[in-house]
């Protein structure tokens, strides 16, 4: 048979946590047809990757890109560090079902302004990623904030049992037409009233439908683990797989809090499926909290709508130049986002290794001054956590970036190397990977990516973007099953 493509002498980490082995990869469409000593094989294109390492196109779980894969379809930042799939509409924010008009509530504006939130069903958002052909496959959450932003008049208060009804029309639907679940984001002060009584419904209906509920927990600083305690009994409540966002404990008197915070995810995981997601650095990005602002860490502002000027400098010094203190330069520069360092290097470490934990950037498109995370997160894992500080081998870095998270959100057929799998492929030479983004330059493509390929197309090689964009929306078409069953995943769908 004469083949689409033919990666010859690759080093294979299939997805699934195997150690590598030496083997050829052949291509046909969107499907990776053939794996194994492919000599005698022939192909229109053909690679020689010898020295070289064959992954699964990286899956970014935590993602805010839902607006940028249709306004920048590129999606140069996740497609040159080997992202093939982004998972949107996170911690409480998605670009669906919602319609706004005028000033954007925090946080929904990170994801862009009011004239980018035009989709009043997950179906015309899904339609509207289609036709914008993005470079890399699409899979969405629908956000509890943004349901909100459609029933109510005031965050400042519980929903009604009316508007919880509405709420749970609008979820309903979305589910119905393919998102994966729903997102929380209970810190963000829009959310926060948002009583456990008013998120149970909703995950029951998740539940109902064979989705996942991911969450930005109520409390990432001191109380840490009684957040991770309401998540797990709404997640029991409803019946559904649970993903704790960005796993952390924020702040410095919370710090060494890993150790406990990981054994509370252990226990929950023996009666139902637990995980949570990280990323590879000590610093958190949002929009700038005053509830956050604080002396015992560096606060960077990264915008600032009524004071630009101020981008790129630390809230400190603003505050000395305007002789004010942290808080009232903090109220000055609002609207605003801001990089916080306030996480422990052993922590983030503890987290990232954890076998229940799977990789996902955090990145803010939208930030005129980004956190690297957005460019960076993964070569940065595989690299200098995996094969520079033998935090993890790389077969299992992989595997959090791969095989796991695509059996967590329901991607059938995505995340694994071997025949009949999607070809989302990323070819890398591990011996000069490197994230390049930093605090000071994060805006950077990482080194060492050689090859990234989207559904049999390639996307990107050598350093740079082909133009060639497959990437598609994927739709859940079946019920998203606990992964701590030992039967594999049969879930997913490709429009």
């Amino acid at each position: 048979m004469r083949y689409d493509l033919l990666i010859r002498n690759a080093w294979i980490v299939d997805g699934t946590g195997a150690a590598p082995f030496r083997a050829d990869v052949a291509v046909h469409g969107d499907r990776i047809a053939a794996l194994g000593d492919l000599a005698s094989a022939h192909a229109d294109d053909e690679i020689d990757a010898e020295g070289l390492y064959l992954a699964p196109g990286f899956i970014d779980v935590h993602t805010h890109d839902d607006t940028n894969v249709i306004r920048t379809p590129e999606m140069l930042p996740k497609l040159s560090q080997g992202v093939t799939t982004v998972v949107v509409g996170n911690c409480g924010i998605s670009a669906s079902p919602v319609i706004l008009a005028g000033e954007v509530p925090d946080p929904m504006n990170l994801l862009g302004q009011a004239e980018d939130f035009r989709y009043p069903s997950f179906t015309a958002y899904a339609e509207a990623v289609e036709e914008a052909t993005p470079s890399v496959n699409v899979a969405a959450l629908v956000g509890h904030t943004s349901l909100r932003s459609q029933v109510m008049d005031d965050f400042a208060r519980p929903a009604s049992d009316a508007e919880i009804a509405g709420m749970e029309r609008l979820l309903r639907q979305a589910l119905g037409e393919g998102a994966l679940g729903l997102s929380s984001g209970l810190a963000y002060r829009n959310a926060f009233h948002a009583p456990t009584a008013e998120m149970e419904p909703l995950v029951a209906a998740v539940g109902q439908a064979g989705g996942i509920y991911t969450t930005h927990l109520r409390d990432e600083f001191a109380g840490l683990l009684g957040a991770m305690d309401e998540a797990f009994a709404t997640a029991r409540h409803g019946r559904v797989p649970l993903v704790i966002s960005h796993l952390k404990c924020a702040g410095a008197g919370n710090w060494g809090g890993a150790p406990h915070a990981l054994a509370k995810l252990e226990r929950a995981a023996r009666h139902q499926c637990a995980h949570c997601d990280c990323y590879p650095y000590t610093a958190g990005s949002s929009t700038l909290d005053l509830g956050q602002v604080t002396d015992e860490i560096e606060i960077v502002i990264t915008w600032s709508e009524p004071h630009p000027e101020q981008a790129r400098r630390s809230l400190a010094d603003i505050a000395a130049d305007w002789d004010v203190s942290l808080l009232d330069a903090a109220q000055r520069l609002q609207p605003a986002g801001a990089v916080y360092h306030n996480m422990s290097e052993d922590d983030m470490r503890r987290v990232l290794a954890h076998p229940l934990s799977m990789v996902g950037s955090d990145g803010l498109p939208n930030d005129p001054h980004p956190h690297p995370r957005l460019w960076g997160a993964f070569p940065r894992v595989l690299a200098h956590y995996s094969r520079d500080l033998g935090l993890m081998p790389l077969a299992e870095a992989v595997r959090k970036m791969t095989g796991l998270s695509a059996a967590n959100f329901g991607l059938g057929d995505r995340g694994v190397i071997r025949e009949g799998a999607f070809a989302d492929l990323t070819l890398f030479d591990l011996a000069t990977l490197a994230d390049t983004a930093n605090y000071e330059t994060p805006i950077a493509p990482a080194r060492g990516i050689e090859m990234v390929m989207v559904n049999g197309v390639i996307g990107y090689r050598q350093g740079a973007a082909t133009g060639d964009r497959a990437g598609r929306m994927l739709r859940r078409t079946n019920r998203i099953t606990d992964t701590r069953s030992p039967h594999p995943h049969s879930m997913e769908e490709s429009s």
